[in-house]
């Protein structure tokens, strides 16, 4: 039988070396076994690295002929582009578990032993060896790179203690304690945010990236680690916070380009993948598609932006913390209602604002009010471009033969009507003050007509937010909500003086 196809509960029946080798066990490599592991999974026609959406025809293939090669790996992008989630989803192309010596702080191959400790215990019990068995989670560590991050964290020191405990010279090398990188021996070991290691920590890596070997305050120490190394990094920390020595990335087999998703609906699936809804929210909050892609259009206009550091990038965690932001809007209005179920609003997406001020950069950092400001900007450039897939240009509807679609609607605010879309209005509130709007209904009924009930007063607000953002009506922020105005009347609507300056200023 081939030692391969022994099932995990058979394999932890075998408690020595003699044992193991009986089995047909044979030693490999990290590196060797995700290869063996992908391949047997691309022949079977299995996904790999699953749940990471966009990537399919770029990264993916990239970390796959990575794997195969028997790379390091850099994975290079902005924030937000899953680099660290794919790193971890390697450890599923790691065998369920792998024999080790026990005992061994190295997690030693019983036929391939490292360290002093597992070659003394091979040579004194020899197939009485007692051997255990690691999991493959367990062989996965993870360091996030900060500049008080030292050479004993990573590779170790000389342990005082236990030279005087075990009474042996500093020259004996079982006086090392052993940092992450010798642990991680036979596992997967992430570097995060790369750049950020002061340098001459950098440079302690270089005889283990490439001769697999490691050095301690002058110890003679010969190991030839089996580590399969993945990194991380950010383009900008190149040149501001940090950068990559030349010869570390030299030494880093293959750089890996991450990218933010190209379509509205790649991004819908990560943020609906990603987003942590609330035990009961799902059923209290009712969503449809068109809040789903305002949210992500916010994501695209923002790495767009004039106002918005590029170098920064926009992490898709806004999206997803939008959208969790999104839900508990329309749950606190149904709480506070009373009801039982609603349906989402677009005000509920721009109640959004928090989660977007903390995502984005500027180019220009002012006040605070500047990333608000920023946030409502990119808020409203979003409507404005969804709104061109549901409902007919504004501007160009003026000219059209057919007639303006949207005539009735803005007379009819421009003989003075105003209309407020309050935050917490309960549903009868909502639909009584949109209905109120003559054209409005017709409007959503002759280019919507699917939309009906809750879903049809949403149309009904958007295609007002809409108009707003195309300059047909006015949009004003109130502190419990909206009020939609004629244009010109918004315009030319100032601030009183008692409003503007409190008479105990003076």
């Amino acid at each position: 039988m081939n030692y391969r196809d022994i099932l995990a509960e058979k394999l932890h029946q075998i408690k020595t070396l003699g044992q193991l080798k009986a089995a047909g066990y044979e030693p490999e490599s990290v590196k060797q076994e995700l290869r063996r592991n992908l391949i047997t999974r691309l022949q079977n026609k299995e996904e790999v690295f699953p749940g990471i959406w966009g990537y399919e025809e770029t990264v993916i293939p990239d970390m796959q002929r990575a794997i195969l090669s028997m790379h390091h790996i850099n994975l290079l992008g902005l924030r937000g582009q899953a680099k660290t989630r794919i790193a971890r989803q390697m450890i599923d192309l790691l065998d369920e578990y792998i024999p080790v010596v026990q005992g061994s702080e190295l997690n030693d191959d019983p036929l391939h032993p490292l360290s002093r400790y597992a070659k003394d215990m091979v040579h004194e019990h020899g197939d009485d060896t007692p051997i255990t068995w690691l999991h493959r989670s367990d062989r996965y560590t993870e360091k996030l790179a900060t500049p008080d991050v030292s050479v004993a964290d990573l590779i170790g020191d000389a342990d005082p203690i236990k030279a005087a405990t075990m009474k042996l010279p500093y020259s004996d090398e079982r006086v090392i304690h052993f940092g992450l990188i010798p642990r991680s021996h036979r596992g997967i070991f992430v570097i995060n945010e790369l750049p950020d290691l002061q340098a001459r920590i950098q440079v302690a890596l270089f005889n283990i990236l490439q001769e697999g070997d490691i050095q301690i305050r002058g110890f003679r120490v010969r190991m030839p680690l089996d580590i399969q190394f993945v990194f991380t990094a950010n383009p900008e920390d190149y040149t501001n916070r940090g950068s990559i020595v030349t010869p570390l990335k030299d030494r880093i087999d293959s750089q890996i380009i991450t990218h933010y998703p190209k379509t509205i609906e790649t991004g819908k699936k990560i943020t609906q993948q990603e987003a942590r809804v609330k035990e009961g929210q799902g059923e209290l909050v009712q969503t449809n598609d068109i809040i789903g892609d305002l949210i992500e259009q916010v994501a695209f206009e923002a790495r767009e932006s004039e106002y918005v550091d590029p170098k920064s990038g926009v992490s898709a965690r806004l999206t997803i913390s939008a959208f969790e932001n999104l839900l508990s809007a329309a749950e606190r209005r149904a709480l506070l209602n009373g009801e039982n179920k609603t349906y989402v609003r677009v005000s509920d997406f721009l109640n959004t604002i928090p989660s977007v001020t903390g995502k984005v950069e500027l180019v220009y950092e002012g006040e605070q009010e500047g990333a608000g400001h920023v946030a409502q900007v990119l808020m409203g450039k979003a409507i404005r471009t969804q709104f061109l897939s549901y409902f007919p240009d504004p501007d160009k509807a003026k000219k059209a033969k057919a007639g303006n679609p949207y005539k009735k609607i803005t007379d009819w605010f421009g003989d003075g009507h105003t209309i407020d879309i309050l935050n917490d209005a309960s549903t009868s509130e909502y639909k009584k003050a949109l209905q109120s709007i003559p054209g409005l209904a017709e409007l959503v009924e002759k280019h919507q007509p699917d939309a009906k009930g809750d879903e049809k007063l949403f149309m009904m607000e958007f295609a007002l937010h809409g108009l707003a953002e195309h300059s047909q009506l006015s949009k004003s922020r109130l502190s419990t909500g909206l009020q939609f105005k004629d244009l010109l009347s918004g315009m030319f609507t100032m601030p009183s003086f008692g409003e503007e300056e409190d008479e105990e200023d003076f």
